[in-house]
């Protein structure tokens, strides 16, 4: 037995030497210092944490399987879904040979392939959100409207770039500034995007505070940040209740395509609201969202393999996005100066950045933006109105895409 040609096999067979002699091998290895440098945002620099950690984490997982069989992943194998989906395939709808042949983020995307994790994050979602300032204010719905402005600018410009309209539509999505829409969106029309797009969502979201102010500053006067908005009604139980159940039926008649994120986000509301359901309110919150959050972020981050991700297309999607997230700012704030005309000078502007989706971190950020111009303003309640519009907006522009891209 030769010791050192016994040693020189086990270097050569450790997933070390894999990352030179595999091919491709060495995409893998930058895919790893990506889940480190994500990793860093997420703990160190408390970028989206409870989600970027998650996928930071299922991204090097994935890329660290993938040596396990020098080039078969272990813990992730798109190819199954490609079997499971294709009609040529004589795996089509085999759940026998999915079940044979999974690993461990095979199980976990189960959720997101079905839609199932970003339904489940509306549910949260909605049992957290108080929908009284919209309700108080009806008009929020219009700056939540026009906040969607970058999902069809950056649309236009994917479909530029070269993108198919599936993936022109999931890429715009962006724009919306709501993670779960942008993935629930992805999985259903460019599945294999999910990973790009998902950092790129959850990315931008956690820089809104970076993002947003130089183009509030840029679209509005002093005088227009100065202006202190009066107190919004106080809003009745009963109204709180209904508009769940109004609102449900209503866009989900319009736009069959959104009922499971809009039905589910009404539904944690109502859970919320209704006064009789405070155990199923409080798990929706925290348990249940605790744990699907899990499940989501680490089954988005399997699919950040090396081979998928590391191409133009993933650069055209980080570029579309900030584009789109800017967009969309703009959007928000032409609709609040139109609407600061319109009122006599009564609105503040700046509550119109606070309609893209990102609750409560867009609201925060217009309070802010005023109170730097006037010590006296409150803006936190005013601007939660297009806030949470903008939530319902960006899953009805979602319903919208996919009832055109989805077949």
């Amino acid at each position: 037995m030769n010791i050192l040609d016994t040693l020189r096999n086990l270097a050569m067979e450790s997933g070390f030497a894999a990352f030179f002699v595999t091919d491709g091998g060495w995409k893998n290895l930058v895919m790893i210092i990506i889940a480190f440098v994500l990793l860093y945002l997420g703990i160190a620099k408390k970028f989206e944490p409870l989600l970027l950690c998650g996928i930071a984490f299922g991204c090097l997982l994935t890329n660290l399987s993938y040596f396990v069989g020098m080039g078969e992943n272990a813990l992730y194998h798109p190819e199954l879904w490609t079997a499971f989906l294709d009609e040529a395939s004589p795996y089509y709808h085999s759940y026998g040979h999915i079940m044979s042949n999974a690993g461990l983020l095979d199980f976990f995307y189960i959720g997101v392939k079905a839609g199932i994790y970003p339904s489940l994050i509306f549910l949260g979602v909605g049992a957290m959100t108080d929908f009284g300032p919209l309700i108080a204010n009806p008009k929020s719905f219009l700056l939540g409207a026009s906040a969607q402005l970058g999902v069809f600018f950056a649309f236009f410009g994917a479909v530029l770039l070269g993108f198919s309209g599936p993936e022109a539509a999931s890429t715009g999505i962006i724009g919306g500034a709501d993670g779960p829409t942008a993935i629930f969106l992805t999985t259903k029309l460019a599945p294999q995007l999910l990973g790009p797009i998902a950092i790129a969502a959850y990315s931008y979201m956690a820089l809104i505070p970076l993002i947003q102010p130089p183009i509030m500053k840029l679209m509005t006067t002093e005088e227009m940040r100065k202006v202190e908005m009066v107190q919004s009604r106080e809003v009745s139980k009963k109204e709180k209740i209904l508009f769940p159940i109004i609102v449900a039926t209503f866009v989900i008649l319009l736009l069959p395509s959104t009922a499971p994120l809009i039905g589910c986000l009404m539904l944690g509301n109502l859970f919320r609201e209704c006064g009789v359901t405070e155990r199923l309110s409080d798990t929706a919150q925290n348990a249940l969202m605790n744990i699907v959050t899990i499940f989501l972020s680490t089954s988005v981050g399997a699919t950040m393999v090396a081979q998928n991700f590391l191409n133009l297309k993933t650069a055209g999607i980080i570029l579309l996005g900030l584009i789109a997230f800017a967009i969309s700012t703009v959007g928000g704030l032409l609709g609040g100066i139109i609407m600061y005309k319109t009122s006599g000078g009564k609105i503040n502007p700046l509550i119109g950045s606070a309609g893209v989706s990102a609750v409560p971190m867009a609201a925060r950020v217009s309070q802010d933006v005023g109170k730097k111009y006037n010590k006296s303003n409150y803006l936190l309640m005013h601007a939660m109105g297009p806030n949470v519009a903008g939530v319902i907006g960006s899953a009805i522009a979602a319903g919208f895409l996919l009832s055109v891209f989805g077949g």
